[in-house]
């Protein structure tokens, strides 16, 4: 991997599990906003045996950024090389590879590998990839054996939902209510306040107090990837404090002379604040009602009003 001109690093960690199974998590990239704090959404596309391009929406230093990869997977030896095909800025070229090696008593060594360079090779862009690298590999690392190692006892704290309305409309109207998140205190009941910023990298940063029944208000914030008209991709990452985990997305899907408009779910429960929460007696069931309803009926509701919108726009309400 080593060339002249670059910078290079490695970190390394061992895990409780045995390296198939770590491969597995690391080379199936749909696991990765799930163990991977600093990664928002993976888009996969294959381009050859054992050959893909990967584009992928993360924070570096507390900013949301895109790049393209391409991947080769050496599932025989564990073994993942990966070389940025489109770096964002400040980040000229980046390389490196997963290697996982099979330990004593069915652990495993993982050894991620980086080279890269800077933009000019400037000096402070180097420095602020290097604290990049640094911050993410050790947060991945540390991710991942906690995400592996726990996989049995999570079963069943994580799940997945989803809500659909069928809208007499076209998708383009669903998908800009659903966009347009800076008109949602105007828009939702439900929604307080919100702050709500573009980036060039493509990433919106949403974040909002949202009202529960109860009349208290919560902050979360997320990032969202959007694919106009077609689906917006969203990871929580400041969370409610009966989750671990939340990441989303909306779809926008034309059926027939309308358009199915889902808002589908997948999270993690926070075990250990359930009783805090939710009482002495709670359990997981309880909990995972708990969170199931209280964001079901926040995306239910923007779903009907999003419908409603779409409809009136196509002429439904009036014609009615």
């Amino acid at each position: 991997m080593s060339t002249a001109d670059q910078h290079e690093c490695e970190h390394e960690i061992t895990i409780a599990a045995p390296a198939e199974v770590v491969y597995r998590l690391i080379a199936e990239v749909e696991n990765w906003p799930r163990i991977f704090p600093p990664t928002i959404h993976v888009d996969q596309e294959s381009t050859g045996d054992r050959e893909e391009r990967i584009r992928i929406w993360a924070t570096a230093n507390g900013e949301p950024k895109s790049w393209v990869s391409r991947r080769t997977l050496d599932p025989d030896r564990f073994r993942i090389r990966f070389q940025q095909e489109v770096s964002a800025p400040p980040v000229a070229a980046m390389r490196g590879e997963w290697i996982i090696e099979p330990g004593q008593e069915g652990n495993s060594r993982v050894r991620l590998l980086h080279g890269y360079r800077a933009v000019d090779d400037d000096a402070q862009a180097l420095a602020w990839i290097d604290a990049a690298v640094d911050r993410n590999s050790r947060a991945e690392l540390a991710a991942l054996r906690e995400n592996v190692e726990s996989t049995v006892a999570a079963v069943d704290s994580t799940f997945s939902f989803e809500d659909s309305v069928l809208v007499r409309g076209v998708a383009e109207d669903v998908y800009a209510f659903v966009n347009e998140a800076d008109r949602w205190v105007e828009r939702l009941p439900h929604v307080a306040s919100v702050r709500f910023e573009h980036t060039e990298q493509g990433v919106q940063t949403l974040e909002m107090d949202t009202k529960a029944k109860d009349g208290s208000t919560h902050r979360t914030m997320s990032y969202r990837v959007v694919f106009p008209a077609n689906r917006i991709v969203y990871k929580q990452v400041t969370l409610p404090k009966l989750l671990a985990l939340h990441t989303g997305v909306w779809t926008f899907t034309p059926v027939g002379d309308g358009v199915l408009a889902s808002s589908r779910h997948t999270v993690v429960l926070n075990t250990e604040n359930i009783t805090s929460i939710l009482g002495d007696t709670a359990t997981l069931a309880d909990a995972r009602d708990y969170v199931r309803n209280a964001l079901s009926t926040n995306s239910s509701a923007t779903l009907d009003l999003a419908k409603a919108y779409a409809e009136d726009r196509a002429g439904f309400a009036a014609a009615e």
